[in-house]
């Protein structure tokens, strides 16, 4: 599952949204990594529509905007706990092949000197 893929079911898991506030919460989640365009969006949408991930929601108009809404169906939260599931493991994997490569620590953390400086 590539990753607007996945962040887009995780925003779903929060309840149900319209594209914008996908697209906010995609970028919030991704600490800014993944910033999502309008057709990038509604073409992942219309993806996870057609494999029964994701359902409409309703639409409504706001200050005169047209929104649709989305959920996350049962299979979409399945499809999504197995994705976890599968990184979980890529990222023991690789936690333990690093360790093995270079034991010890494999984060340093900078302690602060005086008057709180690192």
């Amino acid at each position: 599952m590539r990753e607007p893929t996945m962040l887009v079911l995780t925003a779903l898991a929060g309840g149900r949204a319209h594209g914008y506030a996908l697209i906010a919460e995609t970028e919030s989640l991704s600490e800014g990594r993944v910033n999502l365009r309008v057709g990038t969006l509604y073409a992942v949408l219309d993806r996870l529509l057609d494999q029964g991930l994701v359902q409409d929601a309703g639409d409504e108009v706001v200050d005169g905007r047209h929104r649709k809404y989305f959920e996350l169906t049962d299979a979409g939260g399945a499809a999504l706990e197995r994705e976890v599931r599968r990184l979980e493991a890529n990222a023991s994997a690789a936690r333990r092949r690093l360790q093995a490569w270079r034991p010890g620590p494999a984060i340093r953390v900078a302690q602060p000197g005086p008057g709180g400086a690192a």
